[in-house]
């Protein structure tokens, strides 16, 4: 494969998104957290709810500014490496992206100020209203940029000028709620509470097996291992339902999702195999045969195979295919250990270090996982088109040299791993570790008192808000 403009501008985006994904998809559920939290904290006056606001706060003001940045990044490249792509749709789009930043992330600015430093400020209720607007700017933010993705997947309510090519809206109402665009908005923000709760199932487990549990530890292991376990057969549904959105308008996508090369009435159910492009066949394949009634229940005629489609309008098949199985097999075992920590609540052994705790540290990142597979499996499923039947990836690239995509995708890739790298471990400290060692104060800075033989005195530093919120 020549590493062309066109494969480079690919993989730069490909790799900046997987990135600023990870972080919207933990503030939007963290937000919900907080939320839920400072409510409980107001109606029931207990204190545990309080030190899990404001431990979970911090990681929360890292993550929103970090997922920022890598956003901002994002949308220069349409104007940079997809150009065309932007003149072509940009009436469609632009407007939808526009919408976003005028409704939800001003919303999130404003009110994120009076969240994080509003403590003692604002009366208890008005600094409640100031979390639930970032939390409803969150939720809002992900409509717009779902909205605008899926227009993509599944483009309805444009027309095209005849002269230059360009889409523009006739129904924007038919544009924003588009056929994929509810299914797969409750599939995202799912899978925005569940990312959340698994790293904050994986940080209390750490904490229990390290010793360090306290009562908001236990509290926080028990509202994350019932999130999940309420969530995730939800999430089952939701995914069903946008399998069977994109089976109706993107068959290719669906055909190479389930590994299916020839067309029949009723297909398999293909577990695992080693999907071969060139052979037109999986390789090692087990499957269960005569299931797709089961998956797809509504579906009229036959199940059309990858062979059904021209080579040049097929999606890269091996991986959709194995992202697919990455985000299914990650979920069932987000679910699993979801019930069992509703077991281990139920039978009082949730607090004793185990089986259980050991494992759900590493659990922590599949929340992550499956949204970037799950990602991998829209986006790159869509291939070879931008806008789906009407735009092909091949035509939206900028005029731009391999040259200059190679240089600043290897940009990015450095800055990325020293900053985000950073940022996320210095989070995953402050997660993982127990909550008395909050109540020890902040950070102690030294300096040396004028003219004092002892050398050196310690003074607390200043946290940027009161731990002491107004009555």
């Amino acid at each position: 494969m020549e590493l062309d403009a066109l494969i480079l501008s690919r993989l730069q985006f490909a790799f900046v998104v997987a990135f600023h994904i990870l972080f919207p998809a933990f503030t939007i559920g963290l937000a919900a957290f907080l939320a839920v939290c400072e409510g409980l904290w107001l109606w029931t006056k207990r204190d545990v709810f309080k030190r899990l606001y404001l431990h979970w706060v911090k990681i929360f003001a890292l993550a929103f500014a970090m997922g920022v940045v890598s956003g901002v990044v994002m949308s220069y490249q349409f104007g940079t490496n997809w150009s065309v792509f932007s003149d072509k749709a940009g009436s469609v789009i632009g407007p939808l992206l526009g919408y976003e930043v005028l409704t939800a992330f001003f919303l999130e600015a404003t009110f994120l100020g009076v969240m994080l430093f509003g403590w003692k400020r604002v009366g208890n209720r008005l600094h409640f209203i100031a979390t639930c607007a970032v939390a409803v700017g969150t939720t809002i933010s992900a409509f717009w940029i779902l909205s605008a993705n899926s227009w993509m997947q599944t483009p309805a309510g444009f027309a095209t000028d005849p002269e230059t090519g360009n889409f523009y809206a006739t129904d924007w109402l038919a544009v924003i709620f588009n056929p994929s665009f509810p299914s797969r908005y409750v599939h995202m923000m799912l899978a925005a509470f569940i990312t959340t709760a698994a790293v904050i199932m994986a940080a209390g487990a750490w904490q229990v097996i390290r010793g360090h549990s306290s009562e908001p530890t236990r509290f926080q292991i028990r509202m994350a291992a019932g999130t999940l376990a309420v969530l995730m057969p939800l999430q089952i549904w939701a995914g069903h339902w946008s399998g069977e959105v994109a089976h109706e308008h993107q068959p290719a996508k669906i055909a190479a999702m389930e590994g299916w090369w020839e067309t029949r009435d009723v297909q398999p159910t293909v577990l695992f195999g080693w999907p071969d492009e060139a052979a037109e066949k999986n390789h090692g394949e087990i499957a269960i045969p005569n299931t797709s009634p089961i998956l797809f229940p509504k579906a009229e005629g036959q199940l059309e195979g990858l062979k059904a489609f021209p080579e040049a309008d097929r999606p890269p098949v091996l991986p959709v295919f194995w992202s697919f199985r990455i985000m299914v097999g990650a979920g069932l075992v987000m679910l699993a250990l979801g019930l069992w920590g509703c077991v281990l609540w139920w039978r009082g052994r949730i607090d004793k270090p185990g089986l259980f705790h050991m494992l759900a540290v590493p659990a922590g990142s599949l929340g992550f996982i499956s949204v970037v597979t799950g990602w991998i499996v829209a986006e790159v499923g869509r291939q070879p088109y931008t806008v789906y039947g009407f735009l092909r990836t091949e035509d939206s690239v900028a005029p731009v040299s391999a040259g200059q995509v190679a240089t600043s995708l290897l940009i990015f890739m450095v800055v990325y791993a020293i900053v985000f790298t950073a940022g996320t471990v210095y989070m995953a400290r402050i997660a993982t570790r127990g909550f008395d060692d909050d109540e020890t104060g902040p950070p102690k800075r030294e300096h040396r008192a004028p003219g004092s033989p002892l050398g050196s005195v310690s003074e607390p530093a200043e946290l940027p808000y009161d731990t002491k919120p107004a009555e």
